[in-house]
């Protein structure tokens, strides 16, 4: 069951953003959040990015300058609506991401930041399965998402965010061993590295 700030914060597009500033301070402002999971990865102009769940297109942003071939998928009409204005550079659909309408072996890389929590066990494994197949050979999913805190300092401040504006999938998440269930489906080579005193995960999973 989604909070009450939950719904508001994606109606309203300022408190949404003000949340995300506010929440990145702590690995370093919105910018380093927004590129956390692109670090290190072999992106050129010809690379074919698909940002997965892309929102009002803040990390797609980021990947436009480093690729002519991105494409923002987004179960939201709303939140596409937001993208293109915000970012005309990219490609649009407007799909789930657990029934994507591309071909297999299309995209060299899958980004997704922060919305896998949000998925029920069914869609969540719906969409590693998708991904993996949307992946070409070699291509590498990237993901950023909630980990439960390794740094008890940090502890507190993920509960209160999470009890004020996520929902019970969001819990879930901390539990999962995304590692493992990357690797079920056929990813190889997962690495992850925590940030945030451990309260966000990034992993890079190759195909």
């Amino acid at each position: 069951m989604a909070t009450i700030l939950r719904p508001l914060s994606y109606r309203y597009q300022w408190l949404y953003d003000s949340i995300t500033r506010l929440s990145a301070l702590a690995v370093g402002g919105e910018a380093r959040f927004r590129q956390l999971a692109l670090q290190g990865l072999p992106i050129d102009r010809e690379t074919n990015i698909l940002d997965l769940c892309c929102g009002a297109g803040q990390v797609t942003r980021f990947l436009t300058r480093l690729s002519e071939r991105v494409t923002g998928l987004d179960a939201s009409p709303k939140a596409i609506a937001r993208a293109k204005k915000n970012v005309p550079q990219a490609n649009y659909i407007e799909a789930f991401a657990e029934k994507m309408p591309f071909a297999d072996n299309t995209f060299d890389i899958v980004h997704v930041s922060a919305a896998l929590h949000e998925m029920n066990p069914e869609q969540f494994r719906q969409i590693l399965q998708e991904v993996h197949r949307v992946l070409r050979s070699g291509g590498t999913f990237a993901i950023v998402d909630f980990h439960q805190p390794t740094n008890l300092f940090f502890v507190p401040g993920l509960a209160m965010f999470m009890w004020l504006f996520e929902t019970e999938t969001a819990w879930q998440l901390l539990k999962r061993d995304l590692i493992a269930e990357l690797e079920k489906v056929g990813f190889e080579k997962c690495d992850r590295s925590l940030h945030a005193g451990g309260s966000l995960q990034v992993i890079h999973a190759q195909k």
